[in-house]
């Protein structure tokens, strides 16, 4: 049996669920997800309950805390835009997912959370922060 560690490319399948039960994200029906542990392409909780896993073991629940997943909400991350910024083809919602271009170029996910008058609020924090996750996960391959 192979041993996942720190350093190999694994594949797992997943449930990840709120603490009301709610289902955010599951590759049940799907692909494995396929990443390398300790390269920080997972949420630190996920990468860690990976380790010492071997191929075809599961666990039904482990529960991360989110300071181990996404962390908490950030009000750096809360941008106030003037309305006259916004696209004219674009007729905001609360709620509603856009893309923002960084500074440096790249497109930034922003989540509608008010408008105003003259400006809307976008809420660039990933949508689980502050949240606990649960995750099932079972380990598919390592190497």
């Amino acid at each position: 049996m192979s041993v996942a560690k720190s350093g190999d490319a694994v594949k797992v399948h997943y449930t990840g669920t709120l603490t009301d039960g709610t289902v955010f994200d599951s590759s049940v029906g799907k692909d494995p997800i396929e990443f390398t542990i300790g390269q920080g392409q997972m949420i630190p909780g996920f990468e860690n309950a990976v380790l010492g896993m071997n191929v075809g073991d599961e666990k039904a629940e482990i529960n991360i805390p989110s300071a181990e997943a996404y962390g908490e909400p950030r009000e750096d991350m809360v941008i106030e835009v003037p309305k006259s910024n916004v696209p004219p083809e674009i007729n905001p919602e609360i709620g509603q997912q856009l893309a923002v271009t960084r500074p440096d170029g790249q497109p930034m996910p922003v989540t509608v959370k008010e408008i105003k008058e003259d400006a809307i609020v976008l809420d660039a924090n990933h949508p689980l922060a502050g949240k606990d996750l649960i995750f099932k996960i079972e380990l598919v391959s390592v190497g």
